[in-house]
């Protein structure tokens, strides 16, 4: 899953990446669920991507309110699914967990960060390779190695080096998956606290969740539905 920068005892250390541009965008879901957001762009991250920062609700007071002290301000690294995020898939959960995630975050002031790790760092197409290998009864995670790539090809260092450049190096992680939280911990952000997403079961997504339950411990209260 992590990358060998990552398998060091101390934190590797990162360029520094910068903002390059701070633009207001309005967002608006299916749902009705509006709101706006400080969406940000960056030079200097590592991987040479296009990734976009999201400061949402009172971001600025969440990090002041956390420079002094307070509690960190909320943060989501969403990996982008074109699939879920945008055409509404229900093979996985990510469109509703953004959708979540947005609200969320705003209410609380802080940052969600869309990353382009399309199926978990394979690209699209290979995404779509994999579905067709879960049609034929192989798992999310034995589909991408069929496909000769790994488990989980993310990286989280481009996200630590945006949260450092806006100013939050210790934060309360909105994720159920527990390799968020220890590779942005071995980057050097401190994850103060670990905050679940809801589970958006489905009967399309049951065997996708169930894998991600099992398999990489992620938190989801699922029922047993394949026993």
């Amino acid at each position: 899953m992590a990358a060998e920068l990552l398998q060091h005892s101390t934190a590797p250390t990162l360029p520094t990446a910068t903002v390059r541009t701070q633009v207001t965008v309005p967002l608006r879901f299916a749902d009705g669920y509006a709101t706006t957001a400080a969406v940000m762009t960056f030079i200097g991250l590592v991987d040479e991507k296009e990734h976009l920062l999201l400061g949402l609700g009172d971001w600025e007071g969440a990090l002041r309110r956390a420079a002094l002290g307070g509690p960190a301000p909320l943060v989501r690294p969403h990996s982008e699914c074109l699939t879920g995020d945008v055409f509404g898939s229900e093979r996985c959960d990510c469109g509703p967990q953004l959708r979540e995630s947005v609200e969320r975050i705003a209410d609380a002031g802080g940052f969600l960060l869309y990353l382009r790790q399309e199926g978990r760092g394979i690209g699209l197409y290979a995404k779509l390779d994999a579905y067709a290998l879960q049609d034929a009864g192989l798992d999310t995670y034995e589909a991408n190695t069929a496909l000769g790539r790994d488990e989980d090809e993310r990286n989280y260092s481009a996200a630590a080096q945006m949260l450092v450049a806006v100013g939050a190096d210790r934060i309360r992680l909105l994720s159920n998956n527990p390799d968020k939280a220890a590779q942005l911990e071995d980057l050097g952000i401190s994850v103060a606290e670990r905050v679940p997403t809801g589970v958006h079961l489905t009967d399309a997504n049951a065997r996708y969740l169930t894998a991600k339950r099992d398999h990489t411990s992620h938190t989801l209260a699922l029922p047993d539905l394949l026993g």
